[in-house]
Parts: C-alpha cells; sequence; structure tokens
C-alpha cells in the first residue's frame, strides 16, 4: 500500500512539474492563460461509503488543471491590426468564412488576407457587428456577426454642395471705378478691376477637383447714379473653364458677376438695411457635360453650390479670409484602418475620410475555465462554460479594445520557476518514500 501511495505522489509532482513546464513554454505566447494543477487527496471507503476514524489515505491524484484568467500585461506595437482586450472578454473567430461555428481567443495578432478579410495567425476570421453610416449596431447577439471585410481601396467621391467664404475687406482700401463715373465690372483678367480675390476648391460628381475663385472690388463711393456711398464691395465668382458647361479650355467660367456686398457701420454685413442690401446669394448650377464641346465634358453630374459669405467683415484690418468651408471630397485610396476602444472598426481614406466597417464582437462566459481548450491560445465553449454572451467593448462587463497592442502572457516566470523546484522536491519527497519502503520491505524479507 504504501508504495502504491508513494507512486501517487510521483504522479502529482510529475503532474505538477509538466503544468508549470508547459507555462514556461508558452511564457511569450500572445494571449496565452497560464494552468494550475489542482489535487485532492484519496481515501479508501468502505462498501458502506464511509471511512474509518482510523483511514491514512490511499496517496493524492490531480483532479484538475484549472485555467487563470487573470489579465496579462499590455505590450504595444506599431501594427494597427494588432488588438488587445484590457478587461473582460473574448475575441469571437470563425475557422471558416462561411462557418457558423465561433472560436474565442484573447490573442489579437491579426492581419489581412488576400481577400481583404480580418484573420488571425491561423486563418481564422474575425467576426463582427454590422455597422451603419453612423457606426451604430442593431443587434448584439452571436448569430448577427460575421466576418470583417475590408472595403475596396478606393472610396467614392462626393460632390460639393456648400461653399462659406468669410473675409475681412479692408475698409481703407482705395474705391474703384469706371473713369467715368460709373462702376467697372470685374474682370479676372484685369487685376485693376479688383480689390482681392482668393480661391477654394469643389469637387464634381466623380472627383474631379475645380478652383472657385472669388473677386472683390471696392465701389468707389461717388460710382453709379445715383451714388452707392461707402460701404459697399462688387463681388464676382469663377470657376476654371474648359469642364463647365459653356466653358473655355484656360479661361475662368463666369458663377456670378454682379454680387453687392455691403456693410454696417461697425464692419458687419448687413443684409437687411443697406441701400442696396448684400445680395442673396442664389445657388449656383454647375453642369459639366457640354454637348457641343464633348471633348472638355466630364461627364460628371450636374450640381448645385450654395454660396454664403456668413461671417465676412469689414474693419481697417488688412484682407484675409477668417474661414473657408467647403463639403464634398475627392476619390480617396484605402490608407489604413482605425479601432476605437469601443471596437468600432473604420476604413481610413487619403481624403480624410473614415468609413465605419463593423464593429467587433466580444464574448464571455459565466464559467470560462470550463472553456475547451482547442490550441493556439484558443477556446470553444462547453456545457459546463454556460452559453456565450455577446456584446460590445466598453458596455457592461467588457473590456475596452486597445489598438496597436497584444496582450502577453499572463504567467509569472519568477513563481513559476520557484514551483518547479518545489515539484522538484516533492518529486525527491516522493522517492524517497519509495526507497524506505523498499529497505522496510528488504528487511523483512531478510528476517530469519
Amino acid at each position: 500500500m504504501s508504495f502504491s501511495t508513494a507512486l501517487s505522489g510521483l504522479n502529482a509532482a510529475t503532474a505538477d512539474l509538466n503544468v508549470k513546464s508547459n507555462n514556461i513554454a508558452n511564457v511569450n505566447t500572445t494571449g496565452f492563460k497560464q494552468s494550475r494543477a489542482e489535487f485532492g487527496d484519496v481515501f479508501a471507503i468502505s462498501a458502506f461509503g464511509t471511512t474509518s476514524s482510523t483511514a491514512i489515505g490511499n496517496g493524492a491524484v490531480l483532479q484538475k488543471v484549472a485555467q487563470q484568467f487573470s489579465q496579462g500585461n499590455l505590450e504595444f506595437t506599431d501594427n494597427a491590426l494588432d488588438l488587445a482586450i484590457s478587461g473582460e472578454g473574448f475575441f469571437a473567430m470563425a475557422p471558416e468564412l462561411d462557418s457558423g461555428e465561433v472560436i474565442y481567443t484573447r490573442a489579437g495578432e491579426f492581419g489581412v488576407n488576400k481577400d481583404g478579410y480580418i484573420v488571425s495567425n491561423e486563418g481564422w476570421y474575425l467576426r463582427a457587428f454590422p455597422v451603419d453610416s453612423s457606426g451604430q449596431i442593431s443587434a448584439t447577439s452571436m448569430n448577427a456577426t460575421g466576418p470583417i471585410q475590408l472595403p475596396p481601396s478606393v472610396g467614392a467621391p462626393e460632390a460639393t454642395t456648400n461653399l462659406g467664404i468669410a473675409t475681412n475687406l479692408p475698409s481703407t482700401s482705395p474705391g474703384i471705378d469706371d473713369g467715368a463715373g460709373g462702376i467697372l465690372a470685374i474682370d479676372p483678367n484685369d487685376p485693376d478691376s479688383y480689390s482681392f480675390s482668393t480661391s477654394a476648391t469643389v469637387y464634381d460628381s466623380l472627383g474631379n477637383e475645380h478652383v472657385v475663385t472669388t473677386y472683390y472690388q471696392h465701389i468707389d463711393s461717388n460710382a453709379g447714379t445715383p451714388a452707392v456711398g461707402d460701404n459697399q464691395w462688387q463681388m464676382a465668382a469663377y470657376i476654371d473653364g474648359g469642364e463647365v458647361k459653356g466653358g473655355t479650355p484656360g479661361t475662368p467660367f463666369a458663377l456670378e458677376t454682379d454680387v453687392r456686398v455691403s456693410f454696417n457701420a461697425d464692419g458687419t454685413l448687413d443684409t437687411v438695411d443697406a441701400n442696396p442690401a448684400t445680395a442673396a446669394l442664389d445657388p449656383i448650377t454647375l453642369s459639366f457635360t457640354d454637348t457641343t464641346a464633348s471633348e472638355w465634358a466630364s461627364g460628371a453630374e450636374t450640381q448645385t453650390i450654395t454660396l454664403s459669405l456668413d461671417g465676412s467683415t469689414q474693419n481697417s484690418g488688412a484682407f484675409n479670409v477668417g474661414a473657408l468651408t467647403v463639403n464634398g471630397f475627392p476619390t480617396g485610396r484605402l490608407t489604413g484602418v482605425d479601432v476605437s476602444e469601443e471596437g468600432l472598426i473604420r476604413a481610413t481614406y487619403s481624403n480624410g475620410q473614415a468609413v465605419p466597417i463593423g464593429k467587433i464582437a466580444l464574448g464571455d462566459f459565466a464559467n470560462p475555465q470550463a472553456l475547451n481548450k482547442i490550441g493556439s491560445t484558443a477556446w470553444k465553449e462547453t456545457t459546463d462554460s454556460g452559453p456565450v454572451i455577446a456584446g460590445e467593448a466598453s458596455t457592461g462587463s467588457f473590456g475596452e479594445v486597445q489598438a496597436g497592442a497584444l496582450e502577453t502572457s499572463n504567467v509569472d516566470l519568477t513563481k513559476e520557476l520557484v514551483g518547479l523546484i518545489t515539484a522538484q522536491r516533492n518529486f525527491q519527497a516522493n522517492s524517497k518514500a519509495i526507497e524506505t519502503n523498499n529497505a522496510i520491505t528488504q528487511t523483512i524479507i531478510n528476517l530469519r
């Protein structure tokens, strides 16, 4: 009996050594969770299910190799698709593109495969919730998730619909007239016909750039019949010609030619009381299809641009553009992927646009220690683990997603090395017990 008791101790010490050796072997494995050997003592039980008060015991038995899901340290990298979870939760993965099976992992070493899907080193597909244009999801069920595919490398352009230009026009600027007491028309090719100018870039529906230039003429207060008075400016707007219907290559095309801009005595824009008040700018319609000059036509859709001068002033300061706002953007190429702390993945383009493409799905369990280990720092759901609880990062009990970081192994190397020494001592002690039992047996055999 004592031999088998000591042998069980040897087996227990060996199991402890194996568990600790496996922990040490994975000290640099991303997302690895250490294990702990848990043992129980063994007692002989009578036929009636009881043990004697003088029972000594029959040794030790390995009851469980328990996984320890404590948080590992975060190691920061330069890869935007290196992801770590700071807190509770697992990344949800699909082993195959069309598979309904779900695998869970804490290892966030992700990349992009040849088809544009975000995958792990094993080729498993990262699952995400579908999102709308604002990044909001409609369901948090794991069944609603699917693999994430990066969009095409070219982002669709958007035509400009609003252009806002707020300038300061110097009140000390000399007035301009036509030399005969009349108001001089602005001519982009004649610098003497305007006081100042500024330009802005707008985009058509195909993403082509077009330059809109606005010209400002300080009208001589004595010009016109009757005289216009003080604080009056004339503005004209031109766009590059050629591709605009009616335009001529190399020649600016007139959008607005006689817009009257009036200011109050305090320098603010006057849209009510001046005579005449600042004209209400009608929306500018641009057509880029000219059947009479098809060699110049770009094929873009006809578009309307609303031009606003709100915020413009007139004072003694120099001419400057205080604000220039324009919407729309050109065609963009995919420049990268951005992942927020909430797990929202955005594709970023060279035109400054960031398009939401999915929100990383996280899973958690009531009893994660009961998950089935399948290797490659991954687990599967079991009956004992409980059903998966799906959700978003930074909500409920789920942790945050840290982009550009990896969760290192939670193995404490110093602790494991000390544990190796302890396990070795346990092995030696049980070996000594066998040696002692052998000596006792040998003594009995040698009795005369």
